[in-house]
């Protein structure tokens, strides 16, 4: 089944998650209703509160971030096999350079952003079936689960951006008294658009399939 996203401004995306235990109601349902929810919507990451239920578990499949052209071998590989699902994650240690990256996010459909991150991360997890398991990622991989993280901290990608970017987010929002994901049908008006350009923030249209939210 296919369930509705929490908007940008919900309290539910700003709360930190609970940890669950291997009996959670309906668990495995669910997870289902989760993939279901996120190929549908484009993604490659989907967080357990963007579905309104604040509790500490993510799902990923990093597939499509694959592009034999620009990937070497290791990492064509690593993305391709990347289909996880990660229920009470503890981030051990991030490591390396810090980096940026063009980021989206299912909650927040309209808007993108360089968002700088450390390149490798250690990560402890449950998965489906309540076996602990412990990876070491770097790269994209790393980034997508360090963003679904956020989710379940109470953390949104736009977080980490200019407090100048954020507040027209913010304002934007408010004064057009609509959710961020109302955006799209508004930034057809001439003189919103050039605030938004203005800005440095990248606005994009739904549905077309140039970009992959987490």
């Amino acid at each position: 089944m296919i369930l509705p996203i929490v908007a940008y401004g919900s309290p539910v995306l700003k709360k930190i998650a609970k940890e669950i235990t291997s009996d959670y109601p309906n668990l495995n349902q669910l997870i289902d209703n989760m993939w279901e929810t996120m190929y549908a919507s484009n993604g490659v990451g989907l967080a357990a509160p963007q579905i309104g239920i604040s509790i500490r578990m993510f799902i990923i499949d990093a597939s499509p971030f694959v592009d034999e052209e620009l990937m070497d071998e290791k990492e064509v590989k690593t993305l391709s096999n990347f289909k996880k699902i990660f229920i009470n994650p503890k981030i051990i240690s991030e490591d390396g350079n810090l980096w940026d990256f063009n980021e989206g996010c299912l909650s927040i459909p309209e808007v993108r952003e360089d968002v700088l991150r450390k390149e490798e991360i250690l990560i402890t997890f449950f998965n489906e079936n309540f076996e602990c398991e412990k990876l070491k990622l770097n790269g994209l991989a790393a980034r997508v689960v360090q963003h679904e993280y956020d989710h379940i901290e109470g953390i949104l990608f736009t977080d980490k951006i200019s407090s100048f970017k954020r507040k027209i987010i913010n304002n934007f929002s408010i004064n057009n008294k609509i959710r961020i994901t109302k955006i799209g049908t508004i930034v057809n008006g001439k003189d919103r658009s050039v605030i938004l350009a203005d800005s440095g923030l990248q606005i994009f249209p739904n549905n077309k399939g140039y970009f992959h939210n987490f």
